[in-house]
Parts: C-alpha cells; structure tokens; sequence
C-alpha cells in the first residue's frame, strides 16, 4: 500500500506576537490508501484544524503535508482548490444540500466545477447516488428527504470525482441514532470496497466504527492506535 496523507513535524500558529496560539504543537502521522482513520478529541484539542489542512483548505505554519505524494505546503490556492475538488471529497456535519436543487442537481455539482460534459456528470451523479442506496431518490429535493438520507446525498457529491481521500468532518453530528447508524454503515462498506476515509469526531462510538483512532489533545497527537486495541481497554466505549 501507498500512503495518501504523510504529515511531517505539522504545527498551525494562529495570530502573532503575544497574541499567538498553536492549535497543532508537532503532528506527524501516515495514512495508508484503504484505511479508515478516525481523529478524535474533545472540543479544542486541534482535531478541526487538523481537517482544515488534511482538507487543504488552510496550510500548515510550519512542517509538512503530503497527499498522495504531493506536498501541499508548497502550492498556492489555485492548485490547494483544484485538489480539494478532485482529489478529497468532503462530507460535513452540516449537509450544505441546495434546497433548490434536486439529489442529482447537488451530486453533480463538483463536476460541474470541473467542467465535465453534462450528459457525462448526470451518468455520474446517478451513479454515485445508486453506489449509496438512493437510485430512487434522484429527482427529491433535500426537503423530501430524512437526515439520514440528505446525508447520502452529501456522500454521494463527495464521491463523485473519484477522489483520493474521503474526509468526514462530524458527519453524524445532526442525525438521529437511526440515521447515524445508517451513514456509519455506509462509510463500513465504503471502506470495504476499498474507500480511504478519514472521519473527524468527538465521539468514541463513533471513532470505535474507524480501524484505527488518531488521539489528539491540546495540538499533540497523543495515541495512535488500532481501534481493537482501544476496545479491549474500554476507551471507545467511554
């Protein structure tokens, strides 16, 4: 196997002078293509920051990330943005569906930033809303649909262009025990066929579904540990 994320001596310092706070002291970790990695930490330890930069949307003060190879801290927003539409896709807490637009219209949507031809991102789209269950839902709009199911939309839109990395940034933090179970299910089998995933989470259940848990606290990663390990010792189900 390959690595997909490589972080090397990652620090973020936010602010200057005496008003400067690191949000990461020192992170370095690999993640291998196929795994799935759950970072998990109380609210404030840099677990957001650190999926900020995974997520190229914001680089590191100092210290290295490599995706897939590429070392991120050396591209400019230009090349970060076209690496965040075609190489990681992104599902969030918040499903950021356009009310408007039906499941097919928002999955579509990445492609359509891409430029790809219509006929070509429709077959897509419908593709990856079949991949996660919803083949009948095309044409509902996020107003029709339950949380659960809005969700799978979002994941769907995130897999559209085949990316290299799927990031999950508390992605069952507005659902139900009956919907989180149903997108943890679909993140399962996703990971089975193969998928990279990262899921960002505060919840140990949650991070007890992921084969491996990234322990972060105060800007340190503090455990690394496979989530059997974790188990056998009571902490996922703390």
């Amino acid at each position: 196997m390959s690595a997909i994320i490589e972080l090397d001596g990652v620090r973020k310092t936010y602010g200057s002078g005496s008003v400067e706070f690191e949000a990461l002291r020192g992170i370095d970790a690999t993640v291998m293509a196929g795994e799935y990695v759950a970072v998990i930490g109380p609210s404030g330890s840099g677990k957001s920051t650190l999926m900020n930069l995974l997520g190229c949307l914001d680089v590191p003060s100092q210290g290295r990330y490599l995706l897939a190879g590429d070392d991120t801290s050396t591209l400019d927003e230009t090349a970060l943005a076209a690496i965040r539409n075609r190489r990681i896709g992104f599902v969030f807490q918040q499903f950021h569906l356009l009310p408007s637009m039906t499941a097919l219209r928002n999955v579509e949507l990445p492609l359509v930033y891409a430029g790809v031809a219509r006929a070509e991102r429709r077959d897509r789209a419908a593709a990856a809303l079949e991949r996660v269950g919803l083949a009948a839902r095309l044409d509902h709009r996020p107003g029709e649909l339950s949380g659960g199911q809005q969700q799978r939309v979002a994941v769907a839109r995130a897999l559209v262009t085949e990316p290299d990395l799927l990031l999950a940034d508390e992605p069952t933090g507005n659902l139900d025990s009956r919907s989180t179970d149903d997108v943890l299910s679909l993140l399962d089998e996703l990971h089975a066929a193969g998928r990279t995933i990262v899921l960002i989470t505060h919840e140990h259940a949650v991070a007890a579904r992921a084969e491996r848990n990234l322990v972060i606290d105060d800007g340190l990663l503090t455990e690394d540990r496979r989530t059997a390990d974790l188990l056998a010792v009571g902490v996922a189900e703390r």
